[in-house]
């Protein structure tokens, strides 16, 4: 097995702008791309009634993960305790590790703050729902006619 030298700055071309160009300011930003990869990976379904979000949180249990709502912040964060990690074996090559995350996302005007966030854990995936609000009804489209002059 020959082993390779690990360079840091893989990708320079995350240098916190991209997020601007890629326009990712809207609802659900964070600051993926100025921080490692060291989040979870995130899903997220908008539908009539509600958002999804999933993230992949292997390695974690119930007891490890806590989510909160504050103002517009929904803050997601795990941390484990090192006692396993003190009966580590010598590795020669360690890539995954799981002492913690902490995600935070602004979610959207139209998120209903009155409902309860209904968040689940299975398998490693958690999963969050957050309601919207009443839909406002949708203004009909209204043609104009044209007169030829």
């Amino acid at each position: 097995m020959s082993l390779v030298k690990f360079r840091k700055n893989r990708r320079p071309w995350f240098d916190g702008e991209i997020s601007n160009w890629l326009n990712t300011n809207d609802f659900f930003t964070d600051d993926f791309f100025g921080r490692g990869g060291d989040l979870p990976a995130m899903n997220v379904k908008e539908n009539e009634a509600n958002f999804e979000i999933e993230l992949a949180v292997p390695g974690f249990s119930k007891k490890d993960i806590e989510v909160s709502l504050e103002n517009d912040i929904l803050h997601i964060s795990a941390e484990k305790s090192l006692e396993d990690e003190e009966n580590k074996e010598d590795y020669t090559r360690r890539e995954f590790s799981y002492n913690s995350f902490d995600r935070r996302l602004q979610i959207p005007k139209n998120v209903n703050r009155d409902q309860e966030v209904k968040a689940s854990y299975k398998n490693g995936v958690l999963k969050l729902q957050l309601s919207k609000m009443e839909p406002s009804k949708a203004i009909p489209k209204k043609l104009i006619d044209i007169e030829e002059v």
